[in-house]
């Protein structure tokens, strides 16, 4: 338990009820609000698919569910983390807030946006752990300046 704490496991487990309040609302939900938001969120889906995956590629193998790095990894600096500094997070979030809009699903905006809060305090947590970890982190955060969102936060 010592180890699951270490490594952020609580920061995991308060994503679940999220994830499962979106997927259950966009089953149960949608009112359909148009052509515009359809397209709207068709394009944030999409910009928040392509940073998950621009993310998870460049991880790799050090892919964790835990906001502490793995053992044996090493600082990611390429890729999508060329453009912020946790790109996962970001995507997940533009993704469900992408889904929610197309849906016309109100109720998981809110969720999202609830997710969005949940990432921006995991990712301090998270940045913390790097810190201690990389030595090299200061210099990444300096020039890496956005957290979840290129060009915007």
């Amino acid at each position: 338990m010592k180890d699951f704490v270490a490594r952020g496991g609580w920061w995991v487990v308060a994503q679940v009820p999220l994830f499962g309040g979106l997927v259950a609302f966009w089953l149960l939900w949608g009112d359909g609000w148009g052509v515009a938001a359809l397209a709207a969120g068709a394009a944030l889906a999409g910009l928040g698919t392509a940073l998950v995956a621009g993310g998870l590629a460049a991880l790799g193998s050090q892919l964790t569910p835990y906001p502490a790095p793995v053992r044996e990894g090493a600082l990611v600096e390429r890729g999508a983390y060329r453009l912020v500094r946790h790109p996962i997070y970001g995507g997940v979030v533009l993704g469900a807030a992408g889904v929610s809009l197309a849906d016309g699903n109100w109720p998981g905006l809110v969720l999202a946006g609830a997710l969005g809060g949940l990432f921006w305090a995991k990712l301090w947590f998270e940045e913390g752990l790097l810190a201690t970890r990389f030595a090299a982190y200061a210099a990444y955060r300096a020039r890496v300046r956005r957290r979840l969102i290129p060009w915007v936060l």
